[in-house]
């Protein structure tokens, strides 16, 4: 990881086409900005990682859904018998 100290004002670039600057220095928190291309997405990462969570909890879920259809089915079947004069 490359570590370099910037004052308010100053930028640095990455390649030809991103350029982040340091707008302001407040105590501990630092506002930046950044220029790139539309093509270039750029997340904030513990928005990443909350995505990344969201999908996978989606996905753990989503094979989970046959046997809740399969349990449904069944007691649907055992409720629609219990329903029937004998």
């Amino acid at each position: 990881m490359l570590v370099l100290s910037r004052k308010a004002g100053q930028a640095l670039l990455i390649g030809k086409d991103i350029e982040i600057t340091v707008l302001r220095v407040d105590g501990d928190q630092v506002r930046i900005g950044v220029k790139a291309p539309t093509s270039i997405t750029i997340l904030r990462r513990e928005l990443q990682e909350e995505v990344r969570s969201e999908t996978a909890a989606a996905k753990l879920e989503a094979q989970k859904a046959p046997q809740k259809l399969s349990d449904l089915k069944a007691l649907s079947q055992q409720l629609t018998r219990s329903k029937t004069p004998r």
